[in-house]
């Protein structure tokens, strides 16, 4: 089924109005549950949105970045060059409704739209800049497709805070050519937002956005990082290789895992068990930015400004594709065994895991015995059992296994 094929209910039947409000106050107020009387996809994130303490009488969200930052923010984003498109597509017909961007958590980067809705709208906080995730307004329709990850139409007094109980909206989730969440594309209105045709030309809207952004993603990186084992820590650029130290490397690695940017508190954690500094990082950023020049973007949050394509994406893509073979090829090492970082750990045990994983489920005598023969694989008992199980009797790899699986039980004896 196509990513933005309809999905149940994720556009509405027509229901009473009061039936819905009737609902929403007693839920709200008594915390009765709403029953058949709203849809299943509302009333659960109804349920979202009180239990993470979302105030329904909140007059606005948060506006998390404003000015310059945001200008730059907006600017770097993957979804920059959807403007265009989504002017042409949802606001040239003319229709009385307001469209905006936002990135994968829920900030607006762009609106545009009817300037008479945009004053009232102004009015509830639907302002570039805001925060319109689940967690800072609750149930929307913005929100709650990317709470849910589907396409969602969220009509009147379906809201969760009611100062936007006037309002309707369709939204779609976006993603790149990799299926990595972008954001997502929203109309917010009256009449017209609340029409079926306005959920499915959001939906059009947003395949022809991914459809230009996989073809602009046919462009080769610009930089390739090697963080898997001996060479970890080099970076491959058009002017030469380069050796980085483990922080720098660090640092590429997790922005290249995080497209969208991180803040400098972000980076901070995921680079150290130990309280860091934000102005430490923002040293390291610095020297860091004079090595690699353009790549690193100078706005905050920090992120990079082309693709680094790093050796992991193809162990990744190898076992996506369901071929150990190819994954064990490509993972010549532990990712970045050299680094302490909380945020690489992490990587480094899931890359792992998922490697170790697919070679012993093959039940594939060599790719089992590659697996052994490896330093990771070398005191791995479940491994050395698996080849002992999966070898032919008699075979070479099944002796091997054998005494080192003897071996191995009076060392943990």
């Amino acid at each position: 089924m196509s990513r933005h094929a309809r999905e149940p209910h994720d556009a509405p039947a027509p229901a009473a109005v009061g039936v819905v409000r009737a609902a929403h106050e007693r839920f709200v107020t008594a915390g009765d549950d709403p029953g058949r009387q709203v849809r299943p996809v509302v009333a659960d994130s109804w349920r979202r949105s009180r239990r993470v303490g979302v105030d329904p009488e909140q007059p606005v969200p948060p506006v998390d970045v404003a000015g310059r930052d945001l200008t730059a923010l907006r600017d770097a984003h993957p979804l920059s060059g959807a403007v265009p498109i989504v002017r042409r597509l949802l606001l040239e017909p003319g229709p009385s409704w307001v469209a905006a961007l936002s990135d994968e958590s829920g900030r607006l980067l762009w609106v545009d739209g009817d300037r008479t809705l945009r004053r009232p709208l102004d009015g509830v906080g639907f302002v570039e800049g805001a925060a319109w995730g689940e967690h800072a307004v609750g149930t929307n329709a913005l929100g709650t497709a990317l709470a849910t990850r589907r396409p969602l139409q969220v009509l009147g007094s379906e809201h969760w805070a009611r100062a936007v109980h006037p309002w309707s909206c369709a939204a779609v989730p976006l993603h790149d050519a990799d299926g990595r969440l972008l954001g997502v594309l929203d109309v917010t209105g009256r009449e017209d937002a609340a029409s079926w045709m306005a959920l499915a030309l959001v939906r059009a809207t947003v395949t022809a956005v991914e459809a230009t952004i996989a073809a602009s993603a046919g462009a080769p990186p610009t930089a390739r990082l090697e963080v898997l084992g001996a060479h970890a820590g080099t970076l491959h650029t058009p002017a030469g290789r380069r050796r980085l130290t483990c922080r720098h490397a660090e640092i590429l690695l997790l922005l290249a895992e995080h497209p969208a940017g991180l803040r400098g508190d972000e980076l901070a954690v995921l680079l150290s068990e130990s309280e860091l500094s934000e102005v430490t990082v923002r040293a390291e950023i610095s020297r860091l930015r004079r090595l690699v020049g353009p790549l690193l973007s100078e706005s905050r949050p920090y992120r990079l400004t082309a693709p680094l394509q790093t050796d992991v994406d193809g162990v990744r893509e190898a076992l996506a594709l369901g071929d150990p073979g190819a994954a064990l090829t490509s993972y010549t090492g532990p990712l970045l065994p050299r680094s302490a970082s909380p945020g690489v750990a992490r990587l480094r045990d899931a890359l792992h895991a998922e490697v170790r994983s697919a070679a012993l489920a093959s039940r594939d005598p060599g790719l089992v015995a590659r697996w052994t023969a490896g330093d990771e694989g070398a005191d791995d008992w479940q491994a050395w059992q698996t080849l002992a199980q999966v070898a032919p009797i008699g075979s070479a790899a099944h002796l091997r296994a054998h005494t080192r699986l003897a071996q191995l039980d009076r060392t943990l004896r």
